[in-house]
């Protein structure tokens, strides 16, 4: 049994595009299956008590300098949404193994390609509907299957499933219970599969040391 690289991601992340642009191939090169997991990452935001980048002006700012860069130096083609924010729920339930079946992996592919390399409006389901049917995935049949009233329920099982495996964000992958977050994590990721991770558990056991003070209190003492 091929052992597997678990992919948790929301397609409104262009972090989690780029993930996806060097995943298959680490798959491909070390023998592992990519198990994939379409979750809803404005869930994760609530669970934790977080804001979203767009949320957050200067914050966004830096995220759009930064993608520009990362794409280039990595030569990937990088055109974005045109929208952003989008709607995202309709490409993850369309995403679903139980949705997309064998295919699954070739709709994610198509599915990030299009919304972050050819600018394709992942939130209006008539761009999804051509951009599928565009690379032979029957688009219309991926399309009704999603109005089926237990595939909501999917989409919220796989969110709420990575919740409890410790998921904060997106993209997150985990490899053999190890869980690595961002697609800055890529190379760390290499160094695991093969054989080569530098992390210290003795020194990690250390580093988990107790909280001398948490962030509301520290607002309340800086107030006295």
């Amino acid at each position: 049994m091929t052992a597997k690289i678990h992919f948790y991601f929301d397609f409104i992340s262009p972090y989690a595009y780029f993930a996806w642009r060097r995943l298959p191939i680490l798959a491909k090169k070390y023998n592992r299956e990519i198990e994939a997991h379409p979750i809803v990452f404005g869930k994760l935001l609530d669970k934790w008590g977080q804001l979203g980048p767009a949320e957050i002006p200067p914050k966004l700012r830096w995220l759009n300098e930064y993608c520009i860069r990362y794409a280039a130096i990595n030569g990937f083609e990088y055109n974005p949404p045109k929208k952003h924010p989008f709607n995202p729920l309709a490409a993850l339930r369309i995403s679903l193994k139980e949705v997309s079946g064998i295919n699954q992996l070739g709709v994610i592919d198509a599915i990030f390609k299009g919304g972050w390399s050819q600018g394709v409006d992942l939130g209006d389901l008539s761009s999804l509907k051509a951009l599928l049917t565009k690379q032979s995935l029957d688009g219309e049949n991926l399309i009704q299957k999603i109005s089926e009233s237990d595939i909501k329920d999917l989409l919220i099982n796989e969110t709420s499933n990575a919740i409890e495996k410790g998921v904060f964000g997106v993209p997150t992958i985990i490899i053999d219970d190890n869980l690595f977050w961002g697609n800055d994590q890529m190379d760390h990721i290499e160094l695991l599969l093969d054989g080569k991770d530098p992390l210290d558990k003795a020194k990690l056991n250390e580093e988990e040391r107790p909280r001398a003070i948490d962030r509301k209190a520290f607002k309340k003492q800086s107030k006295e």
